[in-house]
This record gives structure tokens, C-alpha cells and sequence, in this order.
């Protein structure tokens, strides 16, 4: 294995980053420095802590007119919608800074005389977060922020796809004063990352992935009494009923299955809907689609870039290609974006009909820009469907009877249930999985209890 991180940027395929990984030696300092750092960041006041945090959101967001196109270089996030990453990380740290003083407070149970009890959230000592290139900024921020707030020690290590996001966050603690040894990056292979895990000090690990990452993350860990958050992978449906606004769901639905280049987890993969309006549903859905225009991410006139690597363009291009082998038809013309173009990441989104669930495309991860639509005749057809998935991230339902999408979200296995809205991560709300999409979950009131742990304190007042 070489000991160098070579960043290969979707753009052109050229080499964007080079970055020495560490070594078992350095792996391992990391961990006993941030041990040593929660010692004492653990009695700093929580309102110092905000006092730190705030100043690095703001640190952060005053780099944003670099981190844009640095972004765009490594993932391929056009530049139209770079900042979005910007504003969401700060909204999503500041909410988490604001309600920890909440969060975190001793919990008191009805006095009783002669007696103070309480219970006390510790934090739980040095925190690893394994963050993915996709969100890379907001899905790092889910953990990292919180994790400091409550008092622990945070040591990242983002995607090779990502380096730079990880040093980008490093520089703004280190400008907002952040005392050594509270967070630290290290750039590192599946080897050292395994060991990370079993380093005595790593006390909880946040990792955002595929599910056979998961699956690696927990094995390293089973000699460990120690806690795992998982976000891992979805194939997230969505359900257009009859009653819906069609223009508005297309919309909406449109953005949430392609929105940088459908690599999102909880992107829509799969559609159903209902009889009464599906073929105009799926006209307007192809006329929204086509209104994309693909391109360099550099440019701001595109709207969906490459993919972030060939060979993940290669694996939607062929799932599409197994559906119409088998009796699916794609709607979109190759010829409609003409830099999609075999043997490279860019890749036009494709919509697909005539599809069913013996197909990959409707029951195996995507994460790219094609989705397949059917046609369905029940409530209790499309809860099927939407249930007949090994994932369980998020699920959407369009409908304008508020009734009808709380029962129906009651009986689908989803950790966020949607109604007419979708791809979206609300920050005062847990985000949270089901089935081979993880457990555990990030931000939120909740987020901060898998962050901690419970002391029970029962003092006796009187002999």
C-alpha cells in the first residue's frame, strides 16, 4: 500500500491533493494527546465551550469564498451550490451550541428529604468521526461539533476524496483558539483506521458509509465495550398519492433525486405513484429532468457535475442498462446531455419506468443520478413497496390530507418520515436509521445522549 493519499479530482482526473498518511506511531500519539485534552476540556464550563464553538463557526464561514471551489475540485459539487454546504454546517452547528446548555444538564428526579440525587451526562472521552466525501462538511459537523460541546475530544478522519475538508475545519478551531489536542485530523488507510478504533482512548465512533463499511467498523470494534453510531446506506422511496400537488412534487421530488449527482443518502432512488396521476407525473418529471444541465463543476451555469469517480458512474450506467434488458425503459435520450460520456464520471440523470423490484435499480443502492417510477393503485400497495428494502433512512410521502401521511408513515420502516418534502436534514430533529441504513443517532436533544453517559449521584444529607 503507498503511503501517500492521492486526491484524483472528478473534474478532470488530475492529481488535486497529496497528503503523507500517518503512521501507526502518529495514529496512536493522536489518540493518547486527545485523551490527555479531554482531561481538561471536560471542567471547562459549558458556556466557554459555545463561547469556543461559535467562534469557530465564524472562523469557518469566512473561508467559504476558498472552500467552495475546493470543494469542487475534490467531489465535484458544482459551484452554484457550494456555499449551500457553508450555510448548512453553520445552521447545523450553531442549533446543536445553542441547545447544549439543555441537553446537558443534570437530570433531578422528585426531591426527597435528606437526599440530593441527580443524574449527570459525562462525556464519554475521545470521540473518532469517520465522515464521507458526499456532504462531507455537514455530515462531519453531525458529529463534531456536539461531540466537543458535550465535553469530549474529537479525532477526524475524513474521506481520501475530502482531505481538505478536514484540514479546512482543523485551521478554524486552531483560529479560534481551540487548546491543543481538542480536535485533530488524520489522514489514514482501512489498516489504521481499524486499529483507531481499537486504541484504549477511542471511546465512541461516529462513521457515515457503506454498509460493508459499517460492517468493518463493527468488527473492529468487537473486542470493545464501546458505542457506534452507523449512518450508513438508503434507498429511499417516495410516495405521490392522488391528492397531491403534482407540479409541486415533481419539483421537489426532481431536486431530491439528482441534487449532486444523486449521491446523497437519503436521496429519492425509487418513486411510486399513484394511478390517477402518474402519467403526468412522469411527463412533467422528465421535463423538469432535462432542464439540468451537466458540466464542468468550475462553471456556474451547471447544475449537476460529475460523479465523484468513474467507476461510480460505470455502476449506475449499468444498472440502468440491466433494467432495460429487462422490459424498464430510460426516458431521457443519451443524446440529451452529450457530455455524458462512457469511460468517465459524467453521467446525465436517467429516468426509468416499467420497473419493478426484482430489478437493482429499484432495490440496490444507487447513488447517482437515476431513479426508477411505478405505477401503484393503494395506500396499502405503495406501504408495501416502500417497505420491501433492506435500507430504512428517510421515505416521503406527497399528499395534501396531513391524516392519511401520519398513518401511513406509522406503518413504513423509515427513521424520518416526510411529508412534501424530501433530502432534507432538519437539525432540531434526531437523524436517525432503521435496517442496514444504522443506528444510533446525530444532532438534536437526542443526539447529544449518545455523546454521553449517565453518573447517578444519591447524597445522603442527614446520618
Amino acid at each position: 500500500m503507498s503511503n501517500t493519499l492521492q486526491l484524483i479530482t472528478p473534474i478532470d482526473g488530475s492529481v488535486y491533493v497529496e497528503r503523507p498518511y500517518a503512521t501507526e506511531a502518529e495514529v496512536a500519539a493522536a489518540f493518547d494527546r486527545a485523551s490527555e485534552a479531554q482531561a481538561a476540556w471536560k471542567r471547562v464550563p459549558i458556556p466557554e465551550r459555545a463561547a469556543l464553538m461559535t467562534k469557530f463557526v465564524d472562523a469557518f464561514v469566512a473561508m467559504k469564498d476558498e472552500i467552495v471551489p475546493e470543494l469542487a475540485w475534490q467531489m465535484g459539487r458544482p459551484i452554484a451550490y457550494g456555499g449551500n454546504e457553508v450555510n448548512g454546517f453553520a445552521d447545523r452547528a450553531r442549533h446543536m451550541i445553542k441547545i447544549a446548555p439543555e441537553c446537558l444538564e443534570h437530570v433531578r428526579p422528585d426531591p426527597i428529604d435528606g437526599f440530593d440525587r441527580y443524574i449527570k451526562r459525562e462525556p464519554l472521552g475521545v470521540v473518532f468521526a469517520i465522515a464521507a466525501w458526499n456532504f462531507p462538511y455537514m455530515i462531519a459537523v453531525n458529529s463534531v461539533v456536539p461531540a466537543l460541546m458535550a465535553g469530549n475530544t474529537v479525532v477526524l478522519k475524513h474521506s481520501g476524496q475530502t482531505p481538505l475538508c478536514a484540514e479546512r475545519m482543523a485551521e478554524a478551531l486552531d483560529k479560534a483558539g481551540a487548546p491543543d489536542g481538542l480536535f485533530q485530523v488524520l489522514h489514514m488507510g482501512h489498516d489504521l483506521t481499524e486499529k483507531a478504533i481499537q486504541h484504549p482512548a477511542c471511546a465512541y465512533v461516529n462513521f457515515t458509509g457503506s454498509v460493508a463499511g459499517g460492517h468493518a467498523v463493527q468488527q473492529a470494534a468487537v473486542n470493545r465495550f464501546i458505542n457506534l453510531g452507523l449512518e450508513l446506506g438508503g434507498k429511499d422511496p417516495a410516495y405521490v398519492r392522488a391528492d397531491a400537488d403534482v407540479a409541486f412534487a415533481v419539483e421537489n421530488i426532481v431536486d431530491g433525486a439528482f441534487f449532486n449527482s444523486g449521491q446523497s443518502c437519503c436521496g429519492k432512488e425509487r418513486i411510486y405513484v399513484d394511478a390517477s396521476v402518474y402519467d403526468s407525473f412522469v411527463e412533467q418529471f422528465v421535463e423538469t429532468t432535462k432542464g439540468y444541465r451537466l458540466g464542468s463543476s468550475l462553471d456556474a451555469d451547471t447544475t449537476i457535475g460529475p460523479m465523484v469517480r468513474t467507476s461510480a458512474a460505470t455502476f449506475v450506467r449499468g444498472q440502468v442498462a440491466d433494467a432495460v434488458r429487462d422490459g424498464a425503459k430510460s426516458l431521457i435520450p443519451e443524446s440529451h446531455f452529450p457530455e455524458s460520456k462512457d469511460g468517465t464520471p459524467y453521467l446525465g440523470p436517467q429516468v426509468v419506468i416499467d420497473v419493478n423490484h426484482s430489478m437493482s435499480l429499484m432495490k440496490d443502492e444507487t447513488f447517482g443520478p437515476a431513479v426508477g417510477i411505478m405505477k401503484v393503485s393503494s395506500d396499502e400497495e405503495a406501504i408495501r413497496l416502500m417497505n420491501d428494502s433492506p435500507y430504512g433512512l428517510t421515505a416521503s410521502i406527497w399528499t395534501s390530507d396531513i391524516d392519511a401521511a401520519v398513518h401511513i408513515g406509522d406503518q413504513v420502516e423509515t427513521g424520518t418520515w416526510f411529508m412534501n418534502r424530501c433530502d432534507y436534514l432538519d437539525p432540531a430533529l434526531a437523524w436517525t436509521a432503521v435496517k442496514d441504513s444504522g443506528r444510533g443517532a446525530t444532532l438534536s436533544a437526542v443526539g447529544y445522549e449518545f455523546l454521553t453517559r449517565p453518573k447517578s449521584y444519591h447524597l445522603r444529607l442527614k446520618t
